[in-house]
């Protein structure tokens, strides 16, 4: 399996696994509207938006690092 493979695989995992947290914190709030601060749904949107997003980001860069290194690897495979 690729470098790119590994890390497409890698953040699909991760990204699934924050959108849970993200899901479950919506859930919780509208559940317990009593337990919550009246910005909570704000607060938890914004957090983990601004997590998942930041996460994608670093994984763009990342992607475009393992595609060098795969190409990297695949010369000297050649040679």
């Amino acid at each position: 399996m690729s470098k790119k493979a590994r890390l497409i695989l890698a953040m699909v995992i991760i990204e699934a696994f924050l959108a849970g947290i993200c899901w479950y914190l919506a859930r919780y709030g509208m559940a317990n509207p009593d337990r919550v601060t009246p910005d909570f749904q704000a607060v938890v949107g914004q957090t983990m938006g601004m997590a998942m997003g930041g996460l994608l980001g670093i994984g763009v860069i990342l992607f475009f690092v393992a595609a060098r290194n795969d190409r990297k690897a695949q010369d000297k495979t050649q040679r």
